[in-house]
């Protein structure tokens, strides 16, 4: 069963397990499979084959404190604008 890649991967799991294997320059790997050289170093310095998480690592929350949440309020009420227009 194949897995699902994201829109912009150019290689599977098997095409990074063959990088992994095989001990050719990234040059001589980028000629023979068509991939990027440095997607060719990227794969072959990691030790699986799994994606990493994109992203941050810590998480940061969009939520505003009470503070923050009337000054912007109060700055909407005294400019009429939607929050479209504010942002």
């Amino acid at each position: 069963m194949g897995r699902v890649r994201h829109g912009s991967a150019t290689t599977t799991h098997a095409v990074r397990a063959a990088i992994q294997r095989f001990q050719a320059s990234p040059a001589q790997l980028n000629r023979e499979l068509g991939i990027n050289t440095t997607t060719v170093a990227k794969w072959h310095k990691r030790a699986a084959v799994e994606d990493m998480m994109a992203g941050p690592s810590e998480p940061r929350y969009t939520v505003l404190s009470e503070g923050k949440e009337a000054t912007v309020q109060a700055f909407r009420r005294r400019i009429l604008l939607p929050l479209d227009d504010c942002l």
